[in-house]
């Protein structure tokens, strides 16, 4: 993996997440978009679609040999042993109630490991960028290169997770609490609960923003998809923190994921497979 080739890659992922995410926030609690749904009843609007279609256009122009997977189009095969991966908006409901917890989340993982081995390998990305429209605020990293976030034009600050030890002293963010229920994990839940200072559905891609910048200490998704995970891997992790599927491997694609700032990992995970 060549370090300039991450770089340059980082530098255009930045620049469409807050591109992509403006377009987004011109519909942004306004009358000027109606909504969609897709066969599993999740909600899509012009604002996915507009922001998608800016984010593709953009990497082909930048990179046209890169594959490229999002949420709204189809799959883009790639020859260059790189693949971006979208979520043009994560956090469609919450953009849907005027709520600003949304983001635009671009990730950039390496296909040649992929595409070369026999067994299915666990994905991992090597890139992270999210920006938060309704609140222009972001994060982002590159494997080995720390993660920062940022507020509007100010300069990048380090992110950084909490220190924090004790779960009565944590914070447990989720994005739906009824999502436990579809995997038939209720009682887990309630357990884990039971146990933190508080919990909050601050979810979507802005629970693991508060664990990257030491706000929560963890968030835990039970079903998510690869598009929902592959921007915050890296950035939790170069944050200081650990992100897994339930079974404790580093995965974008198990289907489920916890992010935290690490000190607390074995312990949710220990709850989360009784």
């Amino acid at each position: 993996m060549s370090e300039d080739a991450v770089n340059e890659r980082l530098e255009v992922a930045n620049r469409i997440a807050k591109s992509a995410g403006q377009i987004a926030r011109k519909y942004f609690r306004t009358d000027q978009f109606s909504v969609d749904y897709k066969d599993d009843g999740s909600p899509l609007t012009i604002a996915d679609r507009e922001s998608e279609a800016h984010l593709r256009e953009q990497i082909e122009l930048a990179f046209p040999d890169d594959a490229i997977v999002g949420e709204e189009f189809a799959d883009k095969a790639g020859r260059s042993g790189f693949g971006w991966i979208l979520d043009p908006i994560d956090g469609t409901k919450s953009f849907i109630a005027g709520v600003p917890l949304f983001g635009t989340m671009v990730a950039v993982e390496e296909t040649t490991n992929n595409e070369s081995s026999a067994e299915p390998a666990e994905r991992n990305a090597v890139i992270g960028s999210v920006y938060f429209p309704g609140l222009d605020e972001g994060v982002y990293a590159a494997r080995g290169q720390g993660a920062f976030s940022f507020q509007g034009d100010s300069p990048p600050v380090a992110a950084q997770v909490s220190n924090k030890s004790e779960l009565d002293k944590s914070v447990l963010v989720t994005t739906c609490v009824p999502t436990f229920a579809e995997r038939g994990a209720s009682e887990v839940y309630a357990a884990l609960a039971e146990k933190f200072y508080f919990t909050r559905t601050w979810g979507d891609v802005y629970g693991y923003f508060l664990v990257a910048t030491g706000r929560a200490e963890v968030m835990i998704d039970p079903i998510l998809s690869v598009w929902d995970a592959a921007a915050v891997q890296p950035i939790i992790v170069e944050a200081g923190g650990r992100f897994s599927d339930w079974k404790g491997r580093s995965n974008i694609d198990g289907g489920d994921a916890v992010g935290s700032n690490g000190v607390i990992h074995d312990t949710v995970l220990d709850f989360l497979n009784r």
